[in-house]
This record gives structure tokens, C-alpha cells and sequence, in this order.
């Protein structure tokens, strides 16, 4: 079941940071799988847990039943996850269908994780916005926050192989010093 307010908003998850946070994957909005779970990136197709299995292969992913324990474990590596809007009226899962978005409260989670030092935007929709959430989370420690583009983790995004996507996605975060090798 979708998380919806009364009047049929959706509204989404809370961000998963802390204070070790250095890049955060930004989406747009969880899809209708991922809200009924309560989860980020719930959908049993949707690439971005397989990605990461696949880039840190020295740390075992937990399995899909122990949510608490997948999100220990980016925040372990230093990898949170949010998304632009905090609630918005769609129906189904595409980006394309988001109606009347809130945008989330970006400055507040600066404090959240003083850290961060990269917006990893999953996808065009977040990619978007980049420019003001970048704005809103403001300079921190007086280093800029690097915004970048990766390939939706989606099963919507079927133009761009897996191994593609683990290219950019592992550039991205080795970049960062989340992948050494």
C-alpha cells in the first residue's frame, strides 16, 4: 500500500544520512514498490542494490528482508539516499507522472551530514533540480558539492546496460573515495 496522505498525496521516505555521509544518490520519487515496502529502490527489477552488490563485492549486501541493516550498510561506505520531492499526486511509478511536488527541506539535512561532499542524481527527473539542491544545501566546510548525473537505476532506463551503469556508477563513487581498489 502506497504511503498517501488523505487527499491522495503520495509522500515519501526519509533520507538515510549520517554524520560519515559523503555522496548522497539523490532520486525523484520513490515508485509505487518502493513506497508499499517502504523502501528505497524496492522494486525487485530496479538495478541500484545489484549495482552496489556488485561495486563493494568484499561487503556482503543483506538481503532484501533486512532494510535496516542494507541501509547500515551504505551508510557504512559512506553512501546516503533521499529524493527531491518529499510528496507529490502520481499515478503509477514514471517520473513523467509526478503532479504538484513539494521539493524536500535540503537545508535541513546539511546539518545531518556535514560530510557530504557529492549529489550522486539518480536519474534525469532529480538531475533536474540539481542547481537548487545544491544551492540549499550551501558550502558546508567551504568545499563546493559536486552534482552529477548517473543512469536511473530503473527498469524504466532500459537504453543503458548494467555494465554501463556499473561503469558509471563506479566511477562516481571511486571518485569519492567510497571504491578503492
Amino acid at each position: 500500500m502506497e504511503a498517501a496522505t488523505s487527499s491522495g498525496r503520495l509522500v515519501g521516505l526519509p533520507p538515510v544520512v549520517g554524520a560519515g555521509t559523503r555522496v548522497l544518490v539523490l532520486g525523484s520519487f520513490p515508485g509505487a514498490a518502493s513506497l508499499a515496502a517502504r523502501q528505497y529502490y524496492g522494486h525487485a527489477r530496479n538495478q541500484f542494490w545489484p549495482i552496489l552488490a556488485a561495486l563493494w563485492p568484499q561487503h556482503t549486501l543483506p538481503d532484501r528482508g533486512h532494510y535496516a541493516a542494507r541501509c547500515d550498510w551504505l551508510l557504512a561506505r559512506g553512501l546516503g539516499l533521499w529524493d527531491v520531492y518529499a510528496a507529490c499526486e502520481r499515478q503509477g511509478s514514471l517520473d513523467a507522472s509526478i503532479r504538484n511536488a513539494r521539493v524536500n527541506d535540503f537545508a535541513g539535512l546539511r546539518a545531518q551530514a556535514p560530510r557530504l561532499a557529492a549529489i550522486a542524481h539518480n536519474g534525469g527527473e532529480s538531475f533536474r533540480h540539481a542547481a537548487a539542491v545544491r544551492a540549499s544545501l550551501g558550502q558546508g566546510d567551504g568545499a563546493a558539492i559536486a552534482s552529477l548525473r548517473l543512469p536511473s537505476t530503473s527498469p524504466a532506463n532500459a537504453s543503458w546496460s548494467l555494465d554501463r551503469k556499473l561503469q558509471a556508477w563506479g566511477e562516481t563513487l571511486a571518485a569519492f573515495g567510497l571504491i578503492t581498489n
